[in-house]
């Protein structure tokens, strides 16, 4: 099942979540807008090369990426959107697109912008039809990521 992985980590840690099943939602404000939930309480995953390490970096759903901002917080020379052949084989328990945003769980160092927030998020649980809400505190707690101003305003 997609998305188990995630499940069975918050299971373990005694997580508080919820799982919602909606009609196929491609991007972030078609989450918010299935979810009825404000764009800035959707997590999106955006994966990017830096240098040359794969890395996880998550933002409000209402945000884009900011590549000069990404380049400063992870000290790299060069950083760029990864292709989906450079991280697809990282999920092989997600759609392509539906990635959750647990770096750790998928062995990938993490970065989640400071803008995150809200009493809680909503994510893409592996698919592109089954989102997982939990509260942000409870979330930041169990990855424990590097933050930082990644977001473009």
């Amino acid at each position: 099942m997609a998305g188990e992985r995630v499940r069975k980590y918050l299971m373990e840690h005694g997580v508080e979540y919820s799982t919602h099943t909606h009609p196929t939602a491609y991007t972030t404000a078609e989450i918010a807008e299935a979810e009825e939930v404000p764009g800035d309480q959707v997590a999106k995953v955006v994966m990017l090369m830096a240098d040359s390490q794969l890395v996880m970096a998550v933002v409000p759903g209402s945000q884009m990426i900011n590549i000069d901002k990404a380049k400063a917080a992870l000290s790299a020379e060069s950083v760029r959107l990864a292709n989906e052949g450079e991280f697809s084989r990282f999920f092989p328990d997600c759609e392509l697109g539906a990635e959750p945003p647990f770096g750790p769980l998928y062995e990938l160092p993490m970065w989640v912008d400071e803008g995150l927030r809200g009493p809680q998020i909503t994510f893409n649980a592996g698919t592109h039809d089954e989102t997982i809400t939990l509260a942000l505190s409870d979330y930041m707690e169990l990855i424990h990521p590097q933050k930082a101003d990644l977001a473009a305003v």
